[in-house]
């Protein structure tokens, strides 16, 4: 081994995992130490010639362990395919937010990509990772030219982002795709509330029903997809629709009467692969704004197929609209509607969701 690289003690599945700076972050710890007293070694030699550092965030209780499992029997043939050419290194999480931290510290440390081992939640967080106090996290090495990458496994329960893409929950063509490493940039949500603190997201920010129903749904994962329909069901249980005020960049008040959900796009799926934004694209510069009004239970059986297949937009009381920022209140300020993104809950109303077109450098 040279002295350029370091040995790390045996990772899971008694496999070793060498990289030129100590990336690993174990499951014990509570947060990302420093991953590198000798910030040296990522500069040695030139770039041109330099192997890729690639972090790869494993959240090993996704998908009801699934996730740890499925890359234990991954590693095997992630190192065939990137070990001549890349610095490998697994960062199991501990638990919420850890990801974040692990993302910020790769970050600041120089890493290539960021790749996300899981679902929405684990993307989500990695996101999260890539800015700090409203800014894009950057490398301490202000000399280097390089960003850091996101990068995607999909190994979740959902893994609705993926479906954007077209990609199929195959870890196999998803090493494949990091293998050959082309990178395209893509928008970034990001919303902020009363407390002024911004969150960020890449795929779906909903409101009322949907975002409540996934509520719900998140402490049913353990049921696999069967976790969206349950969650729906007691999402329905004194559920009410709701008047809202919507502001559609930065113009004048709208009022939407008897609103059932409200839907922000920078990507097309949610709830387990329902298509739910079908003309979202992350790399348009524009969420697409999909509004449900007046919603009944039985309008969700009769019509379910159309949500789950995009074909909802010309069925009535739907519309959709493109925009670059939109803010939402409840006309009765109740602050119990319910909003979420990438199906993580965020609180309640008043938000306003901006797009961050071309933020964040993707491996696709």
């Amino acid at each position: 081994m040279s002295m350029n690289q370091i040995a790390f003690g045996t990772g899971i599945a008694g496999v070793r995992v060498s990289m030129a700076k100590p990336w690993a972050v174990r499951a014990e710890l509570p947060r990302a130490p420093d991953l590198c007293a000798d910030r040296s070694i990522l500069r040695s030699g030139s770039s041109s010639s330099r192997r890729r550092d690639l972090v790869f965030v494993v959240n090993p209780s996704g998908a009801n362990g699934r996730t740890g499992k499925e890359w234990k029997k991954l590693l095997p043939y992630l190192r065939s395919r990137l070990g001549a050419d890349c610095n490998i290194c697994e960062s199991l999480t501990s638990g919420p937010s850890h990801a974040i931290d692990i993302t910020r510290e790769a970050i600041r440390e120089g890493a290539d990509a960021v790749i996300v081992v899981g679902g929405d939640g684990t993307l989500h967080e990695v996101v999260n990772g890539f800015f700090w106090a409203g800014k894009p996290v950057t490398n301490h090495d202000r000399e280097v030219t390089h960003s850091t990458a996101l990068g995607l496994i999909p190994l979740g329960t959902g893994s609705d982002f993926a479906r954007t893409f077209g990609w199929k929950n195959d870890p196999h063509e998803a090493i494949d795709r990091i293998a050959k490493g082309q990178r395209s940039r893509i928008d970034v949500g990001v919303i902020s509330g009363e407390d002024g603190e911004p969150h960020y997201f890449v795929n779906v920010a909903d409101i009322h029903l949907s975002a409540k129903a996934g509520y719900y749904a998140s402490r049913y994962k353990r049921f696999g997809n069967l976790c969206y329909v349950i969650g729906a069901l007691k999402a329905f249980v004194g559920h009410r629709n709701q008047d809202l005020k919507i502001k559609v960049n930065e113009g004048e008040w709208e009022l939407y009467s008897q609103v059932t959900a409200l839907c922000i796009g920078n990507a097309k799926f949610f709830g387990g692969g329902m298509k739910i934004t079908p003309n979202a694209d992350p790399h348009s510069g524009n969420f697409e704004v999909v509004i449900l009004q007046d919603f009944k239970w039985y309008d969700f059986i009769l019509k379910l197929h159309k949500l789950y297949n995009g074909t909802h937009l010309t069925v009535k009381n739907v519309s959709s609209r493109s925009v670059h920022s939109i803010e939402v209140e409840d006309v009765s300020g109740s602050g119990s509607i319910y909003v979420q993104s990438d199906g993580e809950h965020l609180g309640f109303l008043p938000r306003k969701f901006c797009i961050l077109p071309s933020a964040v450098e993707m491996i696709c």
